[in-house]
């Protein structure tokens, strides 16, 4: 199937399709009850991991799809992940660990980008594959990344890069030949490292602050904590519209407001934190003074009531049909059941406090991740605000009791970065690639190092003119296959030296623009030599003088800048000032190329 013809996928979506590596096509009827065995198991999983994260739109949620043209009977579904990146990269490392417990079981994923997995091993993968190539051949299996390899010949393992494997076709030869697909170790090492920390990163990536807000807010927090991604879209992208239910706030009044603590991802707080806002005058909301020490919890707090005010003024308005009880689903009575055996309830009395909110969270997982359609006209959001304040009771003066209890806020400090923190990030990517499986390289002995300090002029003229010259795709041009693989070292006082003797310098003769046709004729009068040499020394020094100016010059005017502190010190010579001096004699010496192979 070529990539143009894949259905369309929202710009901030991943979707995953999870297969069963070996089925009898003859038994439709045992696949699909197979399957929907493996998805209560699957749920049963993953949902103490997943019950208490807070996605930025959509959960992650899995259905069953049956048989259609050439995709066979399978689980899938699509999450659309808006601004919060971090949230596609938990589905993978949620989709790795599956296929990590499940072994019958292997994963495609792919977004609007294609195979987005493999950007991460970019520098890794071989030249044949491509966002062409790589249709329905790369796949999650056994905790591990798989690509089904270019097959050249007949009696090879693999699929010819030329053409696109059904998925029937590709999972019998991952199946059949399972350690010939395993993924390179440099490419399955890039993707773990950008899985590197989970699960323990899904409580790093939370917020929790302090939020003056009205006590409606506060109870329904308490007991449904995923809404606050509801309401903070909300006011992140309110309008005109959305405001004027913002004049007069009936659902959730600020004559109510208490401190609390609200627990955010980072990226919601930061699109909360980060947006000005000044409240209509008609809507009761006052701010105290920016030096005031609770001004933040304030601030906060009214931005998060205009979020759920927008919510609430939009019930009403999806469709009429009803959401019906998971209890009626086939699916949910495994699934508890499965939760039960996985110790979910971690020993609660059934129909204990403790206990009935680890089965609402429950039901509101089951409810989002497979009876969910995530259709914006059925789900809103605006509705479960309404339904959890009508179940709930409480009192201002027990909620107002609880202010001087909460726990202490987090540090907000990550916002911002230092210059010293990017240069650490930047050299800890660096220090990733050189230690890559794929970049490592025994130490030389002296004869090698000779011989790669070495610095041949014509070799690299040769090479410019190469790819001047070479006629690029319209994928960009790309270097020489042999080039990258090549080692590459820079020594600058060899670079110098090779440079200094075709140019000139104080000893040797240094190049001019006048080219003497008798230069080598013995006959000439031995005072005309003379006075040739001394006025070419003369002009070779004077040269030479000028750019050493210039150089002093520009070493001057960088000193005022803080780039000579990314360099370090060469046998007593600035590398920045040996690097912009060979800069220069290399682009004489190309000029002085290209002029003599024109004549």
């Amino acid at each position: 199937m070529d990539v143009l013809r894949r259905p369309a996928i929202p710009e901030d979506a991943v979707q995953y399709q999870l297969f069963l590596v070996h089925t009898d096509p003859s038994d439709a009827e045992a696949n699909e009850r197979f399957l929907k065995q493996i998805l209560q198991n699957i749920l049963a999983e993953i949902a103490p991991l997943l019950v208490p994260y807070i996605w930025q739109h959509q959960s992650f949620n899995l259905r069953y799809h049956p048989e259609k043209g050439d995709v066979p009977a399978h689980l899938g579904g699509v999450t659309e992940f808006g601004d919060n990146v971090e949230d596609e990269w938990f589905i993978i490392y949620l989709l790795k660990h599956i296929t990590h417990i499940f072994s019958d079981v292997a994963v495609v994923v792919y977004d609007n980008d294609g195979q987005f997995i493999l950007i991460e091993a970019a520098e890794h993968l071989p030249k044949w594959l491509d966002p062409d190539s790589s249709e329905n051949r790369v796949f999650l299996y056994r905790g591990e990344l798989h690509i089904l390899p270019n097959r050249t010949r007949s009696e090879e393992v693999g699929w010819p890069s030329d053409s696109v494997p059904a998925v029937g076709q590709a999972l019998e030869v991952l199946h059949s030949h399972t350690e010939s697909c395993l993924a390179k170790q440099p490419i399955r090492s890039a993707l773990a490292r950008r899985l590197d920390g989970y699960p323990d990163k899904i409580q790093q990536n939370f917020h929790h602050a302090h939020c003056y807000v009205p006590a409606g807010i506060a109870v329904v927090l308490s007991r449904r904590p995923d809404l606050i991604a509801a309401a903070v879209s909300a006011f992140y992208l309110r309008d005109p519209v959305d405001l004027q239910a913002c004049r007069n706030f009936h659902t959730f009044p600020p004559d109510t407001r208490v401190m609390t603590s609200v627990r955010f991802t980072r990226c919601l707080y930061a699109q909360l934190q980060q947006q000005s806002f000044v409240p209509d005058r008609r809507s009761g909301f006052t701010l105290p003074a920016r030096s005031h020490p609770l001004y933040r919890a304030h601030e906060l707090g009214m931005k998060l009531a205009h979020g759920f005010e927008i919510l609430c003024s939009k019930s009403g308005q999806s469709s009429s049909e009803q959401e019906t009880q998971v209890s009626s689903n086939p699916l949910w009575r495994g699934f508890l059941d499965s939760l039960k055996k996985n110790g979910y309830f971690k020993d609660e009395l059934e129909g204990s406090a403790r206990y009935r909110d680890l089965m609402t969270s429950a039901e509101n997982f089951f409810r989002q991740s497979v009876t969910s359609t995530h259709r914006p006209d059925i789900h809103n959001p605006g509705d479960e605000v309404l339904k959890v304040m009508e179940g709930a009771s409480y009192s201002l003066e027990g909620l107002k009791k609880q202010e001087a209890h909460l726990p202490p806020e987090d540090s907000d400090a990550w916002l911002d970065m230092s210059p010293q923190e990017l240069e650490r990030l930047l050299e800890e990517k660096g220090s990733r690639r050189v230690s890559d499986g794929t970049r490592k390289m025994a130490q030389p002995d002296e004869e090698v190092q000779e011989e790669e300090a070495g610095y041949s002029l014509i070799a690299v003229t040769q090479g410019m003119k190469n790819f001047i010259n070479a006629m690029s795709s319209h994928e960009g041009a790309e270097l020489p296959r042999s080039c990258l693989a090549e080692p590459f070292s820079f020594d600058p006082d060899v670079v110098t030296s090779a440079l200094d003797r075709l140019l000139g310098t104080k000893d040797d003769e240094l190049d001019s623009d006048d080219f003497d046709d008798d230069d080598d004729d013995d006959d000439n009068d031995e005072n005309e030599e003379v006075q040739n040499g001394s006025s070419q020394e003369q002009a070779g020094s004077e040269a030479l003088g000028n750019l050493k100016k210039y150089m002093e010059e520009m070493d001057q005017e960088l000193q005022s800048t803080n780039i000579g502190k990314t360099f370090t010190q060469n046998n007593g010579v600035s590398i920045h000032r040996c690097y912009l001096s060979c800069s220069h004699n290399i682009v004489k010496a190309f000029d002085y190329f290209y002029f003599s192979a024109s004549l």
